[in-house]
């Protein structure tokens, strides 16, 4: 038996004077799946607990965040197929609006991906008091950032406000063995404004400094041969960490530009090859940040057309999100996402469509993500016994 995970970014939402984007898209297929299975609340971490994109994915594919999770830039790192050594610290990037001295846009008024790549050159290669800067930018706003020399930490604070309306901060270290890291930063931050100077986007914020560290595989703790299908770095890179086999598909580019079609395409081509497939969808999040409720919406009735495109290939097949990131918001927040799972061995509820009220109302009632593995594992019938 094999299983799809499907998960839409920052799917769950809140009710404003509208219903949230999944009430209100229409998406026949998807909630037909969620009559004939059942449906619940995930609390992706812990009650009321925002996630992060890189613990709420940790989570939900079995892995502690507070024994796994050593930093965003490393996830980052691995999905753009940057090979860190020892030593290196990595970062997520983001190119940002600065004017005045003041964060106006911490997005660059999300820059086109092929407008970001062409500033890539002013950034990668740097070098100050003996530490190289590599640099990658990925999709849209996103790039990763690595430091590689000696007596470099991952101790150092975010340069990242993660608000508007306030200037970048400086880095600052966190131990006494990073105050090194903290000043490379800090002069690297004031050299690439330099080089930016005139660009639309003229600022680069740093966060999540972390290092590599090991995990057992996906396979080693579940049995599953797994493989993802996702266009952000980030998905990639957490998929590569936990062992998982990330396949590249043409136009998929982790935005609303990403050629949606052509993943759950390829998620139908290697059903056969693998137990797990894990399908990732950025651009509801994306919506949700931007607080543009119908394109959120727009892009959850594009993913209910292709739901018949995998259908009948899977055994098990499972929607969610990673975290709810609500148009009211404009950010994460800690409340639970729904969650619909359709296969032989899920007991069907009386849950009528799929969305974030409904779904309070589902069988499958309130869980955490870590124990969604252990459910998928039942639905296969794969799930060891525990005792005699």
């Amino acid at each position: 038996m094999n299983a799809l995970l499907l998960i839409l970014d920052g799917v769950g939402g809140l009710r404003s004077n509208k219903g949230t984007a999944l009430e209100e898209a229409n998406k026949p297929n998807i909630d037909e799946l969620a009559r004939e299975g059942a449906t619940g609340l995930m609390h992706v971490i812990g009650r009321g607990i925002v996630p992060g994109s890189d613990t709420g994915h940790l989570a939900i594919f079995g892995y502690e965040p507070k024994k796994y999770y050593h930093g965003r830039g490393p996830f980052e790192a691995l999905g753009a197929k940057l090979e860190l050594k020892h030593g290196d610290i990595a970062f997520r990037a983001n190119f940002a609006r600065v004017e005045k001295g003041i964060v106006v846009d911490r997005r660059a008024g999300r820059i086109e991906t092929s407008e970001a790549k062409k500033l890539e050159p002013l950034i990668n290669g740097i070098e100050i008091d003996g530490v190289r800067v590599i640099f990658k930018s990925t999709t849209e706003h996103r790039g990763v950032l690595v430091l590689r020399g000696e007596h470099l930490s991952p101790d150092v604070s975010d340069t990242d406000p993660h608000k508007t309306g306030v200037p970048p901060l400086k880095a600052k270290a966190l131990s006494d063995e990073a105050e090194f890291t903290a000043n490379i930063i800090n002069k690297l931050s004031q050299t690439i404004a330099e080089r930016l100077e005139g660009k639309k986007a003229n600022y680069l914020l740093l966060r999540g400094a972390g290092r590599m560290h090991k995990a057992p595989s996906f396979y080693e703790k579940y049995g599953l041969k797994a493989a993802a299908i996702a266009g952000g770095a980030l998905y990639k890179g957490v998929a590569r960490y936990v062992g998982m086999d990330v396949l590249e598909v043409e136009g998929a580019t982790g935005d609303k530009h990403s050629n949606f079609k052509a993943k759950f395409e390829k998620a139908k081509e290697i059903s056969e090859d693998y137990d797990f497939v894990f399908l990732h969808v950025k651009a509801t999040d994306s919506f949700g940040h931007d607080g543009d409720l119908e394109g959120k919406k727009s892009i959850i009735e594009k993913i209910d057309k292709l739901i018949p495109i995998i259908k009948d290939y899977f055994d098990l097949i499972v929607i969610t999100g990673d975290h709810s990131t609500p148009c009211i918001y404009k950010e994460h927040s800690g409340h639970p996402v729904p969650l619909l799972a359709y296969g032989k061995y899920v007991r069907k509820d009386e849950t009528m469509k799929f969305d974030e009220f409904e779904a309070m109302k589902g069988g499958l009632g309130h869980f955490k993500g870590l124990e969604l593995m252990d459910m998928i594992l039942n639905w296969l019938k794969k799930q060891k016994k525990f005792g005699s």
